[in-house]
Protein backbone atom coordinates (compact mmCIF):
# COMPACT_ATOMS: atom_id res chain seq x y z
CA UNK A 1 0.00 0.00 0.00
CA UNK A 2 1.41 3.95 -0.51
CA UNK A 3 1.72 5.74 1.88
CA UNK A 4 -0.25 9.05 1.33
CA UNK A 5 2.87 11.62 0.97
CA UNK A 6 4.89 14.02 -0.39
CA UNK A 7 8.39 14.01 -0.94
CA UNK A 8 10.64 17.04 -0.81
CA UNK A 9 13.99 17.24 -1.26
CA UNK A 10 16.00 20.18 0.39
CA UNK A 11 18.86 21.91 -0.47
CA UNK A 12 21.48 19.43 1.36
CA UNK A 13 19.37 16.96 -0.35
CA UNK A 14 18.04 15.82 2.57
CA UNK A 15 14.53 14.12 2.11
CA UNK A 16 11.70 15.96 3.93
CA UNK A 17 8.72 13.64 3.60
CA UNK A 18 5.21 15.23 4.20
CA UNK A 19 2.18 13.61 5.08
CA UNK A 20 -1.41 13.98 3.12
CA UNK A 21 -4.89 13.54 3.65
CA UNK A 22 -7.98 13.57 1.69
CA UNK A 23 -9.88 16.63 1.73
CA UNK A 24 -6.75 18.99 1.59
CA UNK A 25 -5.00 20.58 -1.37
CA UNK A 26 -2.18 18.58 -2.57
CA UNK A 27 1.32 20.25 -2.80
CA UNK A 28 2.18 20.70 -6.75
CA UNK A 29 4.97 21.98 -8.43
CA UNK A 30 3.80 25.74 -7.84
CA UNK A 31 4.35 25.07 -4.29
CA UNK A 32 8.15 24.12 -5.02
CA UNK A 33 8.44 27.47 -7.04
CA UNK A 34 6.92 29.56 -4.23
CA UNK A 35 9.42 27.85 -2.05
CA UNK A 36 12.10 28.46 -4.18
CA UNK A 37 11.61 32.24 -4.86
CA UNK A 38 10.61 33.08 -1.21
CA UNK A 39 13.66 31.69 -0.32
CA UNK A 40 15.84 33.40 -2.34
CA UNK A 41 14.26 36.47 -1.75
CA UNK A 42 13.99 36.45 2.57
CA UNK A 43 17.34 37.75 3.60
CA UNK A 44 17.01 37.48 7.27
CA UNK A 45 14.10 35.93 9.23
CA UNK A 46 11.32 37.75 10.32
CA UNK A 47 7.20 36.94 11.65
CA UNK A 48 5.87 34.72 8.48
CA UNK A 49 2.23 33.90 8.02
CA UNK A 50 1.42 30.84 5.76
CA UNK A 51 -1.61 31.76 3.99
CA UNK A 52 -4.07 29.00 2.56
CA UNK A 53 -1.51 26.06 4.12
CA UNK A 54 -2.93 23.18 3.37
CA UNK A 55 -0.80 20.48 4.12
CA UNK A 56 2.35 22.82 5.40
CA UNK A 57 4.95 21.95 2.94
CA UNK A 58 5.75 25.93 1.72
CA UNK A 59 5.62 27.03 5.55
CA UNK A 60 7.27 24.18 6.66
CA UNK A 61 10.30 24.60 4.84
CA UNK A 62 10.69 28.04 5.09
CA UNK A 63 10.78 27.46 8.56
CA UNK A 64 13.15 24.64 8.33
CA UNK A 65 15.31 27.20 6.16
CA UNK A 66 15.54 29.69 9.26
CA UNK A 67 13.05 32.21 7.16
CA UNK A 68 10.95 32.14 10.42
CA UNK A 69 11.76 34.41 13.67
CA UNK A 70 10.50 32.04 16.06
CA UNK A 71 7.29 29.77 15.52
CA UNK A 72 5.66 29.47 11.92
CA UNK A 73 2.14 31.22 11.47
CA UNK A 74 0.14 29.24 9.54
CA UNK A 75 -4.30 29.18 8.21
CA UNK A 76 -6.44 27.62 6.01
CA UNK A 77 -9.97 27.19 5.81
CA UNK A 78 -10.22 23.43 6.04
CA UNK A 79 -10.53 21.67 9.46
CA UNK A 80 -8.73 18.39 7.58
CA UNK A 81 -5.75 21.06 7.13
CA UNK A 82 -5.53 22.80 10.35
CA UNK A 83 -4.97 18.94 12.00
CA UNK A 84 -2.77 17.97 9.04
CA UNK A 85 -0.62 20.76 9.53
CA UNK A 86 -0.35 20.54 13.29
CA UNK A 87 0.42 16.46 12.94
CA UNK A 88 3.12 17.12 10.25
CA UNK A 89 4.51 20.36 12.52
CA UNK A 90 4.94 18.26 15.55
CA UNK A 91 6.36 14.87 13.60
CA UNK A 92 9.23 17.40 12.91
CA UNK A 93 9.06 19.15 16.52
CA UNK A 94 8.55 22.51 14.85
CA UNK A 95 7.00 25.01 16.57
CA UNK A 96 4.03 26.88 14.97
CA UNK A 97 0.54 28.55 15.50
CA UNK A 98 -2.12 27.31 13.37
CA UNK A 99 -5.78 28.58 13.26
CA UNK A 100 -9.03 27.59 10.90
CA UNK A 101 -10.10 30.55 8.67
CA UNK A 102 -11.00 32.60 5.80
CA UNK A 103 -8.04 33.85 4.51
CA UNK A 104 -7.00 36.68 7.32
CA UNK A 105 -10.33 35.73 9.25
CA UNK A 106 -7.88 34.39 11.91
CA UNK A 107 -5.43 36.74 12.29
CA UNK A 108 -7.08 40.09 13.37
CA UNK A 109 -4.65 42.27 15.36
CA UNK A 110 -1.97 40.41 13.99
CA UNK A 111 1.09 41.94 11.43
CA UNK A 112 3.71 40.03 9.95
CA UNK A 113 6.87 40.49 8.47
CA UNK A 114 6.31 38.07 5.60
CA UNK A 115 2.79 37.10 4.50
CA UNK A 116 3.10 33.80 1.75
CA UNK A 117 -0.53 33.42 -0.20
CA UNK A 118 -0.76 30.06 -1.22
CA UNK A 119 -4.88 30.13 -1.59
CA UNK A 120 -6.32 28.67 -4.55
CA UNK A 121 -5.29 30.90 -7.70
CA UNK A 122 -6.90 29.50 -11.07
CA UNK A 123 -9.87 29.53 -12.74
CA UNK A 124 -12.71 27.58 -11.56
CA UNK A 125 -13.40 26.16 -14.58
CA UNK A 126 -9.94 24.53 -14.93
CA UNK A 127 -10.04 23.51 -11.64
CA UNK A 128 -13.20 21.23 -12.01
CA UNK A 129 -11.16 19.43 -14.97
CA UNK A 130 -8.05 18.88 -13.44
CA UNK A 131 -6.64 16.58 -11.28
CA UNK A 132 -5.46 19.04 -8.93
CA UNK A 133 -8.46 19.98 -6.74
CA UNK A 134 -9.82 15.94 -6.50
CA UNK A 135 -9.53 16.14 -3.11
CA UNK A 136 -11.17 20.04 -2.54
CA UNK A 137 -13.01 22.66 -3.77
CA UNK A 138 -11.83 25.38 -5.59
CA UNK A 139 -14.05 28.86 -5.46
CA UNK A 140 -11.62 31.16 -6.89
CA UNK A 141 -14.12 32.75 -9.32
CA UNK A 142 -14.62 31.87 -12.94
CA UNK A 143 -11.02 33.94 -14.06
CA UNK A 144 -9.15 32.45 -11.04
CA UNK A 145 -9.11 36.23 -9.08
CA UNK A 146 -11.79 36.44 -6.78
CA UNK A 147 -9.46 34.81 -3.41
CA UNK A 148 -6.26 35.97 -4.04
CA UNK A 149 -7.39 39.29 -5.02
CA UNK A 150 -9.45 39.55 -2.04
CA UNK A 151 -5.90 38.42 -0.16
CA UNK A 152 -4.02 40.97 -1.60
CA UNK A 153 -6.57 43.60 -0.95
CA UNK A 154 -6.35 43.18 3.12
CA UNK A 155 -2.78 42.37 2.80
CA UNK A 156 -1.57 46.02 4.17
CA UNK A 157 -3.28 45.13 7.30
CA UNK A 158 -1.86 42.62 8.34
CA UNK A 159 1.93 43.52 7.10
CA UNK A 160 4.33 45.36 9.36
CA UNK A 161 6.27 48.30 8.14
CA UNK A 162 8.90 47.37 5.53
CA UNK A 163 6.78 43.58 4.91
CA UNK A 164 6.68 42.00 1.98
CA UNK A 165 3.55 39.85 0.37
CA UNK A 166 4.41 36.53 -1.89
CA UNK A 167 1.67 35.97 -4.26
CA UNK A 168 1.74 33.36 -7.06
CA UNK A 169 0.07 34.22 -10.35
CA UNK A 170 -1.11 31.27 -12.74
CA UNK A 171 -1.92 31.64 -16.25
CA UNK A 172 -5.06 29.32 -15.52
CA UNK A 173 -6.41 32.47 -14.39
CA UNK A 174 -7.08 36.24 -15.39
CA UNK A 175 -3.21 36.80 -14.95
CA UNK A 176 -3.70 41.14 -15.96
CA UNK A 177 -6.53 41.48 -13.58
CA UNK A 178 -4.83 40.12 -10.90
CA UNK A 179 -1.46 42.41 -11.46
CA UNK A 180 -3.11 45.70 -11.99
CA UNK A 181 -5.14 44.66 -8.90
CA UNK A 182 -1.93 44.57 -7.17
CA UNK A 183 -0.21 47.79 -8.35
CA UNK A 184 -3.07 49.39 -7.26
CA UNK A 185 -2.66 48.19 -3.84
CA UNK A 186 0.81 48.21 -3.25
CA UNK A 187 3.54 50.72 -4.68
CA UNK A 188 6.35 48.14 -5.46
CA UNK A 189 5.14 44.84 -7.18
CA UNK A 190 7.66 42.60 -8.56
CA UNK A 191 8.17 39.06 -10.39
CA UNK A 192 10.53 36.82 -8.65
CA UNK A 193 10.73 34.11 -11.09
CA UNK A 194 8.84 31.95 -13.37
CA UNK A 195 8.27 28.31 -14.22
CA UNK A 196 7.01 27.16 -17.70
CA UNK A 197 4.83 23.93 -17.45
CA UNK A 198 3.80 21.59 -20.02
CA UNK A 199 -0.56 21.21 -20.45
CA UNK A 200 -1.14 17.96 -18.23
CA UNK A 201 -2.26 14.70 -19.21
CA UNK A 202 -5.65 15.26 -17.77
CA UNK A 203 -6.29 18.52 -19.28
CA UNK A 204 -5.11 17.47 -23.14
CA UNK A 205 -9.40 16.06 -23.62
CA UNK A 206 -10.64 19.28 -22.75
CA UNK A 207 -8.65 21.56 -25.14
CA UNK A 208 -12.27 23.24 -26.67
CA UNK A 209 -13.19 24.07 -23.22
CA UNK A 210 -9.48 25.84 -22.47
CA UNK A 211 -9.61 27.45 -25.55
CA UNK A 212 -12.96 28.78 -24.84
CA UNK A 213 -11.82 29.82 -21.74
CA UNK A 214 -8.56 31.96 -23.36
CA UNK A 215 -11.23 33.73 -25.47
CA UNK A 216 -13.02 34.86 -22.48
CA UNK A 217 -9.80 35.88 -20.95
CA UNK A 218 -10.21 33.73 -18.08
CA UNK A 219 -6.54 31.81 -18.84
CA UNK A 220 -3.76 32.39 -21.11
CA UNK A 221 -1.66 29.62 -22.58
CA UNK A 222 0.70 29.19 -25.89
CA UNK A 223 1.02 26.50 -28.30
CA UNK A 224 4.56 25.99 -29.03
CA UNK A 225 6.51 23.08 -30.80
CA UNK A 226 2.64 21.28 -30.73
CA UNK A 227 2.49 21.67 -26.74
CA UNK A 228 0.63 23.99 -24.73
CA UNK A 229 2.56 25.70 -22.40
CA UNK A 230 1.32 28.41 -19.20
CA UNK A 231 3.47 29.01 -16.38
CA UNK A 232 3.71 29.84 -12.84
CA UNK A 233 5.03 33.76 -11.82
CA UNK A 234 6.03 34.31 -8.46
CA UNK A 235 5.38 38.17 -6.87
CA UNK A 236 6.81 40.31 -3.93
CA UNK A 237 4.46 43.16 -3.21
CA UNK A 238 5.71 46.13 -1.06
CA UNK A 239 4.78 49.77 0.52
CA UNK A 240 1.07 49.37 0.32
CA UNK A 241 -1.06 52.39 -0.99
CA UNK A 242 -4.31 51.11 0.39
CA UNK A 243 -5.63 49.31 3.98
CA UNK A 244 -8.61 47.97 2.95
CA UNK A 245 -11.46 46.62 5.86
Amino acid sequence: MVKNEYKYVMPNDQELIIDLAKGVFHPTGTSEVLIDAVSANIEQPGKLLDLGCGSGLVGIVLSLLGKCAGRLYASDLSEQAFELLKFNSNKLDLPVIVKQGSIYAPWEGERFDYIVNDISGIAEDIAKLSDWFKETSCEAGLDGTKLVNEAISKAPNFLNEGGKFYFPVLSFSNVTRILNHAGNVFNNVERLSQKKWVLPDDLKPYMSELAVLKELGYIDYEEKFGLIIWYTDIYVATSPILYSK
